[in-house]
């Protein structure tokens, strides 16, 4: 390669990644309106997700937790400009290959876009298919005059070579501005078409008006008012309720998909006496409950924040199960998302009277868009992976045995109760602390049987009660605190549950896969 080429590689590997970067945006930018929940970006992006080995997304979880999905969209971007740029440079040497790389991607996307709207609310029929289309015709019409006006300059710099200095400089610098102008205008028409389609997708217009005009029902069964004693009063202890901003968010989601309230609906499927199909506004107007759940994710180690606790307002899941008429012999409900997700829920689960709800409402608030509006499920007792499908759809009555969730075909269970747990909150570990009294405060939970007691254990001696505060009810966790006289010198605290029904903590040291994570939280204390 000769030193005059690098620079035209260079330079048309620019002319690839405006291109593409120009009809991406641009394509995003419609399917903001056409299709808010499903795009060429979104469905491809969800594709690689999908594909991916289940122990990549544990890495991803445990090493960004809830931040895995915006350096999933780095890499992305980075991928994607890698290829642009080398569509751009395949242009240049072999003309038409580089538009015909181009439009194999935009097949790919098109593909992609296919696969995730069959069945999916996200659909909205035809429409879907713009994004994908729009998004690999204008990546190919802007590559394309990009590199011809590079051609052009490159051509009459190389036609004019034989002449002096001054009788190039004029010809060869307008086709040099020309190019140069083209470059700027798509650079610019690019960062304005980014921040545009950010604006309009971070603020969600397109449906925000008919969210702002539903209110939150009231609860015919309000949640039990939280006593004083169920609050410790303990700098730096993890909240008793979780708001919504800090609540834990994990789903396979790559974009929070952006549902219009008066076009949602809910069906209820499969082994029943007869299919239901709900509204809204129907929901809204059954009778609900509200009540304190502490959800987790199945991610969650030992120690980990991947759990939290909402007040949830909803309609219990077995009344819309009882209207359908529940046939013999099925045993799961699969429930899926607007994203095509699926979950395989325990029918027991869905029908007992562990208030398992079709939720509308956290926290005293509409459900946020992040969290599952317009509808989502809450199980408790159950990992979110097997039972709080969010942006909700459909619930299809059937049987472990003819049907499998999203997660059950990548190695995980398909039950998922959640396993009794706790946690030292504070100090940090390896925090370092006077000689003395040393406050220590955290978590316990096991849902569905309640915490009666917890205990600490200072370098593997004998296991302390500490003080319980009161619990919400069994299906929340509790906060706990204890004050210990620790000597100079490096210490190990582990701390431990014993469940309402006398079940101590497995002390069982277990990965998040495939069932949950177990064993004791240990932190080590430097005292001085």
């Amino acid at each position: 390669m000769n030193k005059q080429s690098k620079p035209a590689l260079l330079w048309a590997a620019l002319c690839g990644v405006l291109a593409v970067g120009f009809g991406l945006l641009a394509a995003e930018l419609v399917a903001g309106f056409l299709s808010p929940s499903l795009s060429a970006v979104t469905a491809v992006g969800g594709t690689v997700i999908d594909v991916v080995p289940p122990g990549v997304k544990d890495w991803a979880i445990a090493s960004f937790g809830t931040s895995d999905k915006f350096f999933f969209l780095i890499g992305m971007a980075l991928v994607i400009a890698i290829l642009a740029a080398l569509a751009g440079i395949l242009e240049l040497k072999r003309k038409s290959w580089g538009l015909v790389a181009v439009g194999i991607f935009g097949l790919l996307g098109l593909l992609a876009v296919l696969a995730r709207s069959a069945g999916s609310l996200a659909g909205n029929g035809v429409l879907v298919l713009v994004s994908p289309l729009l998004a690999a015709a204008l990546s190919i019409v802007l590559l394309r005059v990009l590199i011809n006006r590079l051609r052009g300059w490159r051509a009459v710099a190389g036609s004019l070579q034989n002449l002096d200095e001054a009788s190039r400089t004029q010809p060869a610098g307008q086709e040099r501005r020309l190019f140069l102008r083209n470059i700027g205008l798509s650079a610019a028409a690019t960062a304005l078409t980014a921040l545009v389609t950010a604006a309009i997708r971070g603020s969600q217009a397109a449906y925000q008006a008919a969210r702002e005009k539903l209110k939150l029902p009231m609860a015919q069964q309000a949640a039990a008012p939280i006593s004083a004693n169920a609050q410790l009063a303990l700098n730096g202890i993890t909240s008793l309720v979780t708001p919504n901003k800090q609540f834990y968010r994990i789903d396979t989601a790559l974009a929070v998909p952006v549902i219009n309230p008066n076009d949602w609906q809910l069906k209820v499927t499969g082994l029943v006496d007869r299919e239901i199909s709900m509204n809204l506004a129907e929901l809204l107007n059954q009778p609900m409950q509200e009540r304190y759940v502490t959800i987790a994710c199945v991610s969650n180690e030992v120690g980990g924040d991947l759990i939290g606790n909402a007040r949830w307002l909803g309609w219990p899941v077995r009344e819309i199960l009882a209207k359908a008429g529940v046939k013999p012999g099925a045993d799961m409900v699969l429930s899926r998302s607007s994203d095509g997700f699926t979950a395989s829920t325990p029918l027991q689960a869905m029908t007992d009277q562990r208030d398992a709800m079709i939720a509308v409402g956290m926290n005293g608030e509409l459900l946020p868009a992040e969290h599952g509006f317009p509808a989502r499920l809450i199980v408790p007792g159950l990992y979110g992976f097997v039972s709080a499908t969010k942006w909700l759809t459909e619930l299809k009555v059937t049987t472990f045995a003819a049907d499998v969730a999203y997660w059950s075909t990548r190695g995980w269970s398909d039950h998922g109760p959640i396993k009794q747990s706790s946690r030292i909150d504070l100090p940090r570990s390896g925090s370092a602390v006077p000689a003395g009294p040393t406050v220590l405060g955290g978590m316990a939970w096991a849902q569905q049987r309640g915490v009666s007691k917890v205990e600490l254990s200072v370098d593997g001696g004998d296991w302390q009660p500490v003080k319980l505060a009161s619990a919400i009810s069994k299906d929340t966790w509790v906060q706990w605190q204890a004050e210990l006289m620790l000597d100079r010198g490096e210490h190990q605290v582990r701390v431990r549950c014993v469940d309402g029904l006398g079940e101590v903590q497995s002390s069982e040291v277990a990965p998040p896969a495939p069932d949950g994570s177990s064993g004791y939280h240990q932190i080590t204390l430097r005292v001085g």
